[in-house]
């Protein structure tokens, strides 16, 4: 990417985030390898309360991330693997972007803030759990310098998955 990052802020989600990520979520396309719908409310809910609990246990979490105007527009960050099936006991890195703001640098730029975070944490590496059809997550790796691991079969979908893993 020859282009400058555009300016991007993540905080620890707040209980009001879950709002904006259960709106900014409800588009199919941003969907289209999370289920293909938005999940209820009380989903984000719940995520938005694990995600303050991570942040106070670990230092890292999936935080909200924010545009140069303060506007909720995704989340980006780390987490220890929630499934019992995968990478268990390993700290995934993920992000999830409001369509509107696709194709500018964000999930980018806020990822490689979360590498820092993480590495300032005390993380030696990481890995992304992504479907093998979502080119533009398996972009955003390639600029991480991220590496393909494995391939795998998601046990919820049936569709091939990659995990790529990175060394900090």
């Amino acid at each position: 990417m020859n282009r400058a990052l555009p300016d991007v802020l993540l905080r620890v989600p707040t209980d009001e985030d879950a709002f904006a990520w259960h709106r900014i979520f409800a588009d199919p396309d941003v969907m289209e390898f999370h289920g293909g719908r938005a999940a209820e409310l009380s989903v984000y809910e719940e995520l938005t309360a694990r995600q303050r609990r991570h942040d106070a246990e670990h230092g890292f979490c999936l935080w909200t991330m924010l545009d140069e105007s303060g506007e909720v527009i995704g989340f980006t960050g780390a987490q220890p693997w929630p499934h019992s099936w995968g990478p268990t006991g390993q700290i995934e890195i993920g992000w999830r972007l409001g369509r509107a703001r696709w194709g500018r640098g964000y999930v980018t730029a806020a990822a490689h803030t979360t590498l820092d975070r993480v590495r300032a944490a005390g993380v030696t590496d990481v890995v992304a759990m992504v479907n093998a059809r979502n080119e533009r997550s398996i972009a955003v790796t390639r600029r991480l310098g991220m590496e393909l691991a494995e391939r795998f079969t998601s046990p919820r979908s049936q569709e091939e998955g990659h995990r790529y893993r990175l060394a900090l």
